[in-house]
């Protein structure tokens, strides 16, 4: 069974940076797209990025283009998530999930495998 593990997580000022990664284990992560969520107390959870088993395909939320990058390094089995000019509303638990390799949604449904989260607080 695949697992997921996120880490990077902390507490940084508005306008600072952290990069997240989700390291999996038990099968290849290239056959799998990897969905990065996020949930904010009382709030739903909502995906910003993602990236297809392959092909390369990207995509993210319109709340994080331009400040949000999602990257992979196969040979690590790990997928990144650098998160730039970080706002207090990006506040939240950041999840990474798995699914079918060519399922770049960023819909909960879809996602196969959950990491436990990691903990993001942007704070002056």
């Amino acid at each position: 069974q695949l697992q997921l593990v996120e880490s990077g997580g902390g507490l940084v000022q508005p306008g600072g940076s952290l990069r997240l990664s989700c390291a999996a284990s038990g099968f290849p992560l290239d056959g799998y797209a990897i969905v990065w969520f996020r949930q904010a107390p009382g709030k739903e959870r909502e995906g910003v990025a993602c990236t297809t088993g392959r092909s390369g395909r990207l995509d993210y939320a319109d709340s994080v283009k331009g400040r949000f990058t999602i990257s992979r390094d196969n040979a690590k089995n790990t997928v990144y998530l650098q998160m730039n000019n970080l706002k207090p509303e990006d506040t939240a638990i950041y999840y990474c999930g798995a699914t079918l390799p060519y399922l770049c949604l960023l819909a909960p449904q879809f996602i196969q495998y959950w990491g436990q989260g990691t903990q993001v607080t942007v704070s002056s």
